[in-house]
């Protein structure tokens, strides 16, 4: 079947240089660029702040004075970060278009590494294939929305957020996700969908409220980890059969409990296929 469609492909190929079509050719690298990024606060009762970071390398920590802080290290003109703000929304975003014809990966250069100031605000983080260290403890964060592809992210809450955050949801294809100090997010529902991949979900920290909590998993392995003495119940849906609970948990059919004080997180968690481990 191969070996027929060779003689083809050649005569094809032949043909469209005979008629002149330019092949389009892949951007080159230049040298490496590093640009300040500098955002003030919008003069907005509710700020919305939107990150469309691409692929490469992503640095978030707090500490700015004002809304965003940081540099950006780009190798390609079309990576050059753009700032667009409109009332209380801003976007931070890779470029002011998206490449025509995708570089070679392994020449690619992009790196941001921000700050954001701890006023209230709505965030989102939109990403595809990239490496994250994100440090989100102490934000002001009303709202979190993650986005991203094929990625190795590592996300920590290590202060409580102070303002209640509505909801937090997390949608990654075939990652490995780390996020540590989930209770310290102080969300209301964390709604996490994945496709295969690696992900551990630390609910340590301070839980201020009752909380939900929706896991979607395809063939995968998750790990949640419930500190001892938080009020945890686990309910397991679909087909997954794999359930290794560590000691401390208490199975009634398709539930899983720990008994402990205070607010309670409640799960509901669906996977067809893959491991899922419950542990202290």
């Amino acid at each position: 079947m191969y070996r027929k469609l060779i003689p083809f492909i050649a005569i094809l190929a032949l043909t469209t240089l005979a008629c002149g079509f330019d092949i389009p050719q892949p951007p080159t690298p230049g040298p490496d660029v590093t640009e300040d990024i500098n955002v003030k606060y919008p003069d907005a009762e509710e700020i919305n702040l939107k990150l469309k970071f691409g692929a490469g390398e992503l640095t978030l920590n707090p500490g700015a004075s004002v809304l965003v802080d940081g540099t950006a290290t780009y190798n390609y003109d079309e990576l050059k970060p753009q700032v667009t703000t409109d009332g209380g929304d801003v976007e931070v975003r890779v470029g002011d278009k998206d490449f025509n014809i995708l570089p070679n990966l392994n020449d690619l250069k992009n790196e941001w590494d921000l700050k954001l100031g701890d006023q209230p605000m709505n965030l989102s983080i939109n990403s595809g294939a990239y490496d994250g260290k994100m440090e989100l403890g102490g934000l002001s964060l009303t709202r979190l929305d993650i986005s991203d592809g094929a990625a190795n992210v590592e996300l920590s809450f290590s202060e409580p957020n102070p303002v209640e955050m509505d909801t937090f949801t997390y949608n990654t294809g075939a990652s490995d996700v780390k996020i540590i100090g989930l209770s310290n997010a102080n969300f209301s529902l964390f709604d996490f969908s994945a496709g295969a991949g690696d992900y551990t979900l630390d609910f340590s920290g301070e839980l201020q409220r009752d909380s939900s909590v929706k896991i979607e998993s395809g063939l995968s392995n998750v790990i949640i980890i419930v500190p001892e003495g938080v009020d945890a119940v686990v309910t397991v849906q679909g087909g997954l059969s794999n359930v290794n609970a560590t000691s401390g948990w208490e199975r009634s059919g398709n539930d899983y409990i720990q008994k402990g004080e205070g607010s309670t997180l409640t799960f509901v968690i669906e996977m067809g296929v893959g491991n899922l481990t419950l542990a202290r």
